[in-house]
Parts: structure tokens; sequence; C-alpha cells
């Protein structure tokens, strides 16, 4: 499904000895940062959503989840039973604004105040650009993009808010997540790489503009490789990518959760690093890594690069070693 880019990445990161700078950090760094605040979270439901609310309860902070899937999103206030936090879930589709709108109201009602959203909500889909229909790139953008930029404007005033109240004794960040795809392009994800080089746009002209105001608030915008979250058992797609050679159905969604490497829990850890250090991006991934350096030194050949890379890597790649028969 995601061929070849994943390919590359996944051959990349296993002959590039590239390595993550968070993997000594404790949470104890950073606990301080979100102790006694509260912090909202769209896709809380799975994945590195679930993950950033367990780390979030560990540390103390009082977290309002939302997800479209109510059963998931039960079984994560389910997990945060045993945290001395206020918890409180609501069943949310992150493209309708309306819904946002209340959500946040909601979330200000119940816990008094709010300091930190994760707009984390994504979903992915496989098509040519000629192959795709209107309401396939719109059910993507309004997810993606809009679900952001919903979650950032009815948040932003609230956060920015809580924070002048406490006199600034507290802190205030949105955290956007962007994607690796956000960074490179490839076939047959012109919508999921549209939307997600949009939330990049979108979060760094908005850290610009609270760093100009001096608010207490601030933006960061992730952008992660293969993450195991369950986002390839939920794309959609259609055959039009038959015409570029790649397949379809179960056999597209095995080769998509290949890539899928890197642990959800570890993610949400690196997002919470990120923010309370205030970092403008935040890559996580070796895949990530190689594949934005490799974009910044090729910026109009990457592609050819990285297909030149992922074919030097096949022939690196060691062969099994077969049994020597013993000679009687």
């Amino acid at each position: 499904m995601l061929n070849p880019v994943t390919a590359i990445a996944t051959s990349l990161r296993q002959h590039l000895p590239f390595s993550s700078s968070h993997a000594s950090l404790d949470e104890s760094d950073v606990a301080s940062y979100y102790h006694n605040h509260v912090a909202a979270i769209t896709g809380a439901g799975s994945g590195m959503g679930r993950e950033l609310a367990i780390h979030l309860a560990k540390m103390g902070c009082h977290v309002a989840l939302s997800d479209i899937n109510p059963e998931q999103l039960a079984a994560t206030k389910q997990l945060l039973a045993s945290y001395d936090i206020n918890v409180t879930m609501t069943v949310l589709d992150v493209s309708d604004n309306k819904a946002v709108e209340a959500w946040a109201d909601s979330v200000m009602a119940e816990h008094g105040k709010v300091n930190f959203i994760f707009n984390n909500a994504g979903v992915a889909l496989y098509s040519t650009v000629e192959g795709s229909s209107i309401s396939e790139l719109e059910w993507v953008m309004n997810i993606n993009f809009w679900g952001v930029v919903y979650g950032t404007k009815a948040f932003l005033p609230l956060i920015k808010n809580s924070v002048k109240q406490s006199q600034f004794s507290e802190h205030g960040h949105i955290i956007n997540i962007s994607s690796l795809f956000g960074l490179t392009a490839q076939a047959s994800q012109s919508a999921y790489n549209s939307s997600k080089f949009a939330v990049r746009g979108f979060t760094e002209s908005l850290r610009q503009e609270l760093n100009i105001q001096n608010c207490g608030v601030s933006a960061t915008c992730i952008h992660p490789g293969g993450i195991k979250t369950n986002i390839a058992n939920s794309a959609r797609g259609n055959d039009s990518i038959h015409d570029i050679g790649m397949s379809t159905g179960p056999k597209a969604i095995r080769s998509f959760n290949k890539f899928l490497k890197f642990d959800a829990s570890q993610a949400a850890w690196i997002i919470l690093h990120a923010a309370a250090t205030n970092q403008q991006r935040c890559l996580i991934g070796n895949d990530a890594k190689m594949i934005d350096a490799i974009q910044r030194v090729f910026p109009s050949h990457y592609s050819q690069i990285l297909n030149d890379f992922h074919q030097l890597s096949l022939k690196l790649k060691p062969h099994r070693h077969k049994k020597l028969k013993t000679v009687k």
C-alpha cells in the first residue's frame, strides 16, 4: 500500500546507525510540566492517543478524552481508573466543527481549565490522484487537517486564558500530529500527504504567531514515522493503485503493518517530552529522521535518491544462512 517509500524507510533503518536521543529520558524530567494541568486528546481510543493519556495520568495530569469509537474510548478511560486524576470522555467526530467547539466548552465546564490540546485523530487513504473521488479526498482532509484546525481554534483561546488566569505559573501548549508524510510525498498518498503537509504549515505558522505574542502558549508539530497503531487496519482505498503496481486488500494492509514498527507508548513519551521542552518540530523513529535528512540534502530529487538507497539496501541485505550438510 505504502510502497516504495515505506519499504525504503524500513530498508534504510536496517543499515544506517541512527539512534534516538530520547531513549534515556525519565518521566520525572518533565512530570512537573504536566502535573495538575489539564490535557485534551483527540483519537484517545487507541494508539498514540491512548498512550498519551496513560503517560499523562502517571504524571498527575487530568485528561479529557475524545474519540469517534465509544467502546475504545471507554476502554482507555478504564485503563486510567487507578490514577488520582479527573478523567472525562466525549464521543467526538473531529470533522464536525460545532461538535469540537461543544467539546472544548465541556472540558472547561468539567475541569475548570485546559492547558494542552493533542490533535491526534487521523485516517489514511490509498489511491491515485486520478482514481480518488472528491468525497474520499474530503474525508481525509476533514479529519486530518480540518480536525486539527477545529481543535486548535476551539482550544487556543481557552488555553491562553487558563495560562493567564494562573498568572503564567501554568503551561500551555498545542500539539498537532503531522507525519513523516508531511515532510516527503509518495505515490498513492496524495490525500494523506496533502493533509499532513497542511498540518505542518498550519502549526509552524501558529507557533510563529504565538512566539510573537509571548502569551505563554506555544505549538509543536509532530512527524511520526511508522508507529504501531490501528491506522493501517482502518485505512480506506481503491483499486486505482493497481495502475502504479501496488496491491490492495489484506495484502496491502499486511504490507502497511510491517512498516509500523515503532512502539506507540515510546512515541507518546517522545511527544510529551517535545512539548515540555518546547521543540518546534519532533521527528519520531529512525525512518522519519533518515528520510527527512535525505529530503533536506536532495530537496528536488529525494524520491530518486531514496529509490537508489532502497536498491542498495536490497543488495546489502544478508542472505539466510543455509545449514551445511555434515560430511560423514
